[in-house]
C-alpha cells in the first residue's frame, strides 16, 4: 500500500460533511482539515473532531495537501477547481462538475496545464441497485435489453437554499439527474446517445427545475428513461427493466432485483381472461411452467473504492475511473436536456 494522500476539503456543508465522514477511517487518505466561509460551519466541523484552517489561502498554501475535495454550491466548482490545481493540488469536485461545457473544458485545460489529477464525485456509480442492473444487463438472463426506466422519487420538494437558485445552479437536473445520467453511460457503456428528449417540472413555481423526465435513446436501441421527482407522494419503483425474454425490476434502494425470465416458449395459444369490462388474451398471464420468477440480493459494494482509485491515479498506478470524456458526455447530456425541454422537441444528436 503506497504512503496515505494528505486530503483538505473546501466547503463543509452537506456534503463536506459527508466526505469528512467518509475519509476519517480512510486506508488511503488521512483528513487534514477543512476550511468554510460560514463560521458556524467551521464550529461544527471542529465539534466533529475535524481541524479547520483559517482561510482559504491558508489550505491552499499547505505544502501537506496532496488532495483537495470541493463541495461547495455549483456556480463556483470552475474557478475553486482552477485555483487549487494552480496551487499545486489534485482535484476532486462535487458534482455537477460545473455549470456548462466551456466552463468543464477551462478545468481540464487547467488540470492538462498544472499536471494534476481532476476528477468528480460521482460516487453513484457505487450504488448497489446501479451495480445489480448493469450485471443484469451483461448477462443476457432477459434477453435484449430494450428498455430501461431508473427514477429517483420523494415528496420533499427541493432542499436548502442555493439549489433553488438557477444562477448557483440550482435544479434536479444538476442536483439527482446527473447521477441517474452518469449511471445510464456507465450501464449502456460505450454506445452513442443518438436523441435527448426531457421534460421538466417547475410546480412549486420556483425558478429551477423541481423534478424531470429525460428519454435517451442510444444507437443499439436502447431507450433509457431518468426521471426525478420532488412531488411523488408515492414511489415507482427504482428501476424497471424490460428485455426481449423478461422484465427486472427495483423497488426502493435497498430492496432486491426481482426477475421474471422466459425459460421456453409457449405450446399453445393463450387463454382468455377478464379484464374490466371485457376480455385479452394479449394480456393473459404466461404459464407459470414457461417463466422463471426469483430475487436476487443487492451485489456487495465499497465507495470507498472511490478515493482508492483516485489515490491510486495520483501515484500512476490506475487510470482514474471517471474520465473527462465521461464528464464532457454527462454534461453534454444535461444541456441537450435543457435544450430539448425548452423547445419541447426530441434533439437527434450524437453524444
Amino acid at each position: 500500500m503506497a504512503d496515505k494522500k494528505n486530503l483538505a476539503i473546501i466547503g463543509f456543508g452537506g456534503m463536506g460533511r459527508y466526505h469528512s465522514i467518509m475519509v476519517k477511517n480512510s486506508d488511503v487518505v488521512t483528513l487534514l482539515g477543512t476550511y468554510d466561509i460560514d463560521p458556524e460551519r467551521m464550529a461544527l466541523a471542529r465539534e466533529d473532531g475535524v481541524p479547520t484552517y483559517e482561510s482559504l489561502e491558508a489550505l491552499l498554501n499547505d505544502p501537506k495537501v496532496d488532495l483537495v475535495t470541493i463541495a461547495i454550491p455549483n456556480d463556483q466548482h470552475k474557478d475553486m477547481t482552477i485555483a487549487a490545481l494552480e496551487a499545486g493540488k489534485n482535484v476532486i469536485c462535487e458534482k455537477p462538475v460545473a455549470l456548462n461545457s466551456g466552463e468543464l473544458e477551462e478545468m481540464i485545460a487547467a488540470s492538462k496545464r498544472t499536471g494534476k489529477l481532476f476528477t468528480v464525485h460521482q460516487n453513484r456509480r457505487w450504488d448497489p441497485d446501479k451495480l445489480a442492473v448493469e450485471a443484469l444487463c451483461r448477462s443476457g438472463e432477459i434477453g435484449r435489453v430494450v428498455s430501461i426506466e431508473s427514477r429517483v422519487h420523494g415528496a420533499n420538494g427541493i432542499p436548502g437554499d442555493w439549489r433553488k437558485v438557477k444562477a448557483k445552479g440550482g435544479g434536479m437536473v444538476l442536483d439527482w439527474g446527473v447521477h441517474l445520467i452518469d449511471q445510464a453511460i456507465m450501464i449502456n457503456r460505450d454506445v452513442p446517445i443518438e436523441s435527448v428528449y426531457a421534460r421538466l417540472d417547475y410546480l412549486y413555481g420556483g425558478e429551477v427545475d423541481d423534478g424531470c423526465h429525460i428519454v435517451l435513446r442510444f444507437e443499439n436501441g436502447l431507450v433509457y428513461t431518468v426521471e426525478v421527482g420532488t412531488c411523488n407522494y408515492v414511489i415507482l419503483p427504482r428501476f424497471y427493466v424490460r428485455g426481449t425474454d423478461g422484465t427486472a425490476m427495483i423497488d426502493d434502494w435497498d430492496c432486491p432485483l426481482r426477475v421474471t425470465a422466459k425459460v421456453k416458449a409457449r405450446d399453445k395459444d393463450a387463454t382468455p381472461i377478464q379484464a374490466g369490462t371485457g376480455v385479452t388474451k394479449t394480456m393473459a398471464p404466461r404459464p407459470e411452467d414457461t417463466i422463471r420468477t426469483y430475487e436476487t440480493p443487492l451485489p456487495a459494494s465499497d465507495v470507498h473504492d472511490f478515493y482508492r482509485n483516485v489515490c491510486a491515479a495520483i501515484d500512476g498506478r490506475e487510470e482514474q475511473l471517471i474520465t473527462h470524456d465521461q464528464l464532457r458526455r454527462v454534461m453534454k447530456v444535461m444541456e441537450t436536456a435543457f435544450e430539448s425541454a425548452e423547445k419541447d422537441e426530441v434533439i437527434k444528436r450524437i453524444i
